[in-house]
């Protein structure tokens, strides 16, 4: 799923305006976000042809933090560009409690 650069003109609003020596373009970083989440792949896991994972990783981290991404992500949904919904579940393994059978570990009952 990737945006074309029509589409992304009519969302190019709600992104931030690229100053100075940018590397990759906004359009480059908005359709690495959307195969990320298409695909569920790890950030080091994309195609060399959307750039440096670190560097679309650190925008997106820029841009979740200001807002721009909830944004982004409603403009594409208003425009009816894509239909997607992002949720994120975040599971932290020393608060979730586990039967002592979960973990492999021995029963010394048994």
């Amino acid at each position: 799923m990737e945006i074309t650069e029509a589409q992304y003109l009519r969302i190019e609003p709600s992104l931030p305006r690229q100053r100075g020596n940018v590397s990759l373009f906004n359009l480059q970083v908005l359709n690495a976000l959307l195969y990320v989440a298409e695909q569920g792949c790890k950030w080091r896991g994309l195609p060399k042809r959307f750039g440096n994972w670190h560097t679309i990783y650190t925008r997106m981290n820029r841009w979740s933090k200001n807002g721009v991404l909830d944004q982004v992500f409603e403009r594409l949904q208003r425009e009816q560009i894509v239909r997607i919904k992002i949720e994120a579940v975040k599971l932290d393994s020393t608060t979730v409690k586990v039967h002592p059978d979960g973990t492999g570990a021995l029963n010394p009952n048994s």
